[in-house]
């Protein structure tokens, strides 16, 4: 027999709240992503600007295109505890990460927030970044990082180190792949600094900006050197002195419009071509200036980026470098509409020859141009290679070898133009037509030859002087001699090293219709997994 169940007794169950309706959780949601935009509390914002610098979403709003930026995992915390950490969970966790548009074209990007742990990298920091580093890769998009952080948080042990390693291994996975551009706005030391070095480009910000491997303190400790932050990696020693930094700026406002002009020069990625800018600059705009500003001793210096700014479209170019390694003037600028990279020899700075430090920025820029389907155009007047003892021990020899191998590992279209002197292995690695140049000109003023009538008359004629009763008469007569055989401006042209040799004043014309002719060029490369120069 089935027993009845018995009532059920005691005190009533309590009401389930209502739910929130969505109205309400949207409110929430608002209100939490203004406190990560807000950050830890007003003081820090206050302290960052008495530093003279912008908060991230600050710098965010000067790079992208008007209410373009969306923002991802704003709402990220890190999960680490000890040392206090767990009470410490602020949105964000350090890093604004996203995209939005640049002129119109998507770019991704990741900005530190130093008023968040001094901008420290954690374990989410990290994971945030990684996130939008494979996201630019997938959308083929550039990356832009504003650097502003202490570093690795301490706190976190080495799951932070991890945490760059794999910033590092996506640096190095995405170069030449998506156009990479590193912003220090802030001090960046120990491993974070090899990020930025990874990249294509570095900006700095005189004042506030620094990069270095180990500090002042720690440099004191150890050699005893007392130096400041600024001495040891400020922009000025890294634009000048080491060349990490291809741009400096005064403030952050002017620096990130500079970023923003520099993206209108390249593609999106390496399957595209840098954009299209139509311009009112006429194609046949004859150069008769040239014949002014180029003297035709070649013994008397002039300023090569007056030529440049003579044959590019309204005189705009972008020198990349500038400060640095003064004797060869790096490039991007536009010839009809069409982006190109120009390397020239400056002969207002070391009379143009290539050194060291020369030699590895041309090479540096070459490469990155053809990683990026940038058309070479190469400006000669070089007496060769700088000689001397440092710059042998310091191995010009490998390092000239760098801007060899750019040049003839480039597939891009190449044009090199001969202005007046072009002498020995200088000659050849500056994009001659027997490693590879599609095309080469010349002007009337040009000398190519294995070194100068002067000391090639020394070393082919030295028994004929020495044993002339008139040495000096006899020299003379015997470089000019030499030449007028070797030396004159149709000898290259008459053997083929040069195919035209052209009046300057149709520089312009004739560089935009060989570029135009050379815009399907394909040039296969052989089955390799990578080459092996001479880094």
């Amino acid at each position: 027999m089935a027993l009845a169940a018995e009532p059920v007794t005691g005190p009533p169950l309590p009401r389930l709240a209502e739910r929130p309706d969505l109205a309400t959780r949207t409110a929430e949601v608002r209100d939490h992503h203004e406190q990560a935009r807000r950050g830890p509390d007003e003081r820090a914002t206050a302290r960052q600007h008495e530093r003279g610098k912008l908060t991230a979403h600050e710098r965010i709003a000067l790079l992208f295109d008007a209410e373009s930026f969306t923002e991802t995992e704003p709402l990220r915390r890190h999960r680490a505890v000890g040392f206090g950490l767990e009470h410490k969970r602020p949105y964000s966790d350090g890093v604004v990460t996203g995209w939005g548009t640049v002129h119109g074209r998507t770019v991704f990007v990741y900005a530190h927030d130093f008023r968040v742990f001094g901008g420290a990298l954690g374990e989410a920091h990290a994971e945030k970044i990684h996130k939008v580093m494979d996201l630019a890769e997938a959308a083929g998009a550039p990356l832009v990082a504003l650097c502003d952080g202490a570093g690795a948080r301490i706190q976190e042990g080495v799951t932070a180190l991890a945490g760059y390693g794999g910033i590092f291994r996506r640096n190095a996975r995405c170069s030449g792949v998506i156009p990479q551009i590193s912003v220090m706005l802030g001090p960046c030391a120990g491993g974070a600094a090899y990020s930025p070095a990874l990249t294509d480009f570095v900006f700095m910000v005189r004042g506030t900006s620094q990069m270095f491997i180990t500090g002042p303190d720690v440099v004191h400790a150890v050699t005893g050197e007392q130096i400041d932050h600024d001495g040891l990696g400020g922009s000025d020693v890294h634009a000048t002195t080491t060349g990490v930094a291809a741009f400096v700026h005064d403030d952050e406002e002017s620096c990130l419009e500079e970023v923003r002009h520099l993206l209108s020069l390249l593609p999106s990625n390496n399957r595209e071509l840098p954009p299209h800018e139509p311009t009112d600059d006429p194609a046949d705009r004859r150069n008769d200036a040239l014949f002014d500003l180029v003297p035709a001793d070649p013994s008397r210096a002039y300023d090569i980026r007056d030529v440049i700014a003579e044959i590019v479209d309204d005189g705009d170019y972008t020198e990349v470098h500038a400060r640095w390694a003064g004797n060869v003037v790096c490039a991007l600028t536009r010839l009809d509409g069409h982006v190109v990279g120009i390397v020239a020899n400056q002969p207002s700075s070391l009379a143009g020859v290539l050194d060291i430090a020369a030699s590895e920025k041309a090479a540096r820029f070459v490469q990155t141009c053809d990683a990026f389907s940038i058309p070479l155009i190469t400006l000669l007047d070089v007496p060769g290679f700088l000689p001397g003892r440092d710059q042998e021990h310091g191995g010009i020899i490998r390092h000239g070898a760098k801007l060899l191998y750019a040049y003839c590992n480039a597939t891009v279209p190449r044009i090199q133009l001969i202005l007046r002197k072009a002498y020995g292995g200088a000659y050849i690695v500056m994009d001659s037509r027997s490693i590879g140049s599609d095309l080469s000109f010349a002007w009337p003023s040009n000398e190519i030859a294995v070194m100068g009538a002067e000391g090639a008359a020394n070393v082919v004629f030295r028994r004929e002087i020495a044993a002339s009763p008139t040495p000096d008469a006899t020299r003379a007569q015997l470089i000019e001699e030499y030449r007028t055989q070797l030396m004159h401006p149709y000898y290259a042209a008459e053997r083929g090293l040069v195919d035209d040799v052209i009046d300057p004043a149709r520089t312009r014309a004739l560089l935009i219709g060989s570029l135009a002719m050379l815009r399907t060029k394909h040039a296969p490369v052989p089955e390799r997994k990578h080459g092996n120069p001479p880094v």
